[in-house]
């Protein structure tokens, strides 16, 4: 399941994996709604770890859950099972004081709706200095330094005495995302933050997050349904029915001419029990259904069809495993298919 993408310049490398600690760590999470005596699993088992200063874009249709993982991961929400660890912090057992700490200096948030970010009676300057001013975090004489440093950072210094109705829906974005940064938090979450924009000021929003994950190292999750968002980070996680189905990875190769391109290779997650999700395309074009065939070769597993009125399970192979419709038997890609 490999292509070979062409990324912006500057693209963040690709992250090893959900390997190690993580600054996000999710298991098993579950989370339940219940109204009017029906129960709507919005998470069924979702488990996700993102990595110190990584920037990943999670992916999905509406309904898939991701929208519930951010709110659970901003600390708006508590999930109704699993596990969830942000920057050391345990989101299912913290109480109220230290949710209140969590939210004001472990994470910062931007809204897909830019009316929600900034206070429309306070200038851009104003708006980016609140957060410091509640917390605390700087000397006084520090906190206009800090304000001008992050205005220019996103580079709205220009609209720093003005008030959100006279700013863009991409100054408004970009301010938003300064003020979600005043504190230092550890990670910054980002809630479908190109919605209400056209295509050109969105790159510019999201280069500005990529921006300040390059230069203040915060940790990044922007959850969107815009595919197009994945071509600006090094990882994408797709989120189908409460659960991680793949991730891509992209990263940059020198071919033997010295050449650089940049290569985006999709996984299949494997949960702790093995399951997977198969891509929609490929079991539309295998038309799997129901049961399917399994073989365990040296280095790949094999699956097709289950052809109709035969058992599920192969017959035992006497050589290489052959499945009973060749044609239609997945092959696993080679490198010059890559």
């Amino acid at each position: 399941m490999s292509t070979t993408i062409e990324l912006t310049d500057g693209g963040a490398p690709a992250s090893a994996g959900p390997a190690g600690g993580g600054e996000i760590r999710c298991a098993d999470l579950v989370r339940i709604f219940a109204t009017d005596g029906v129960e709507v699993q919005a998470l069924q088992g979702l488990t996700l770890t993102v990595e110190p200063g990584e920037i990943v874009a999670v992916v999905g249709a509406s309904g898939s859950g991701k929208s519930t993982l951010l709110t659970i991961l901003s600390g708006l929400d508590t999930p109704t099972g699993g596990s969830a660890v942000v920057a050391g912090t345990d989101l299912l057992t913290m109480g109220h004081a230290e949710r209140v700490r969590y939210q004001r200096s472990t994470v910062g948030f931007v809204w897909q709706q830019t009316s929600r970010n900034l206070l429309p009676y306070l200038t851009a300057s104003e708006n980016v200095r609140l957060p410091l001013e509640l917390a605390g975090a700087l000397p006084r004489r520090e906190r206009a330094r800090r304000v001008s440093d992050l205005l220019d950072l996103l580079e709205v210094g220009h609209v720093a005495g003005r008030r959100p109705g006279e700013m863009s829906g991409g100054e408004q974005q970009r301010t938003a995302i300064a003020v979600a940064v005043a504190n230092n938090p550890r990670v910054l979450l980002a809630d479908e933050p190109t919605g209400e924009l056209d295509e050109t000021t969105s790159v510019e929003v999201l280069e500005a997050l990529r921006g300040v994950n390059r230069e203040t190292g915060v940790t990044t999750l922007i959850v969107t349904h815009d595919p197009t968002v994945s071509e600006h980070v090094a990882r994408t996680v797709q989120i189908r029915d409460g659960r991680t189905s793949t991730e891509t990875l992209r990263r940059t190769e020198v071919d033997e001419h010295g050449a650089e391109r940049h290569v985006a290779e999709e996984f299949a997650v494997v949960d702790r029990v093995g399951r997977l999700q198969l891509p929609q395309d490929f079991v539309h074009a295998l038309d799997l259904r129901d049961r399917v065939r399994l073989a365990l070769e040296p280095d790949h597993v094999g699956v097709w069809p289950a052809a109709p009125g035969q058992a599920a399970e192969p017959a035992e192979p006497t050589g290489p495993a052959a499945p009973a419709a060749p044609s239609a038997q997945p092959q696993a890609p080679t490198e010059e298919d890559r």
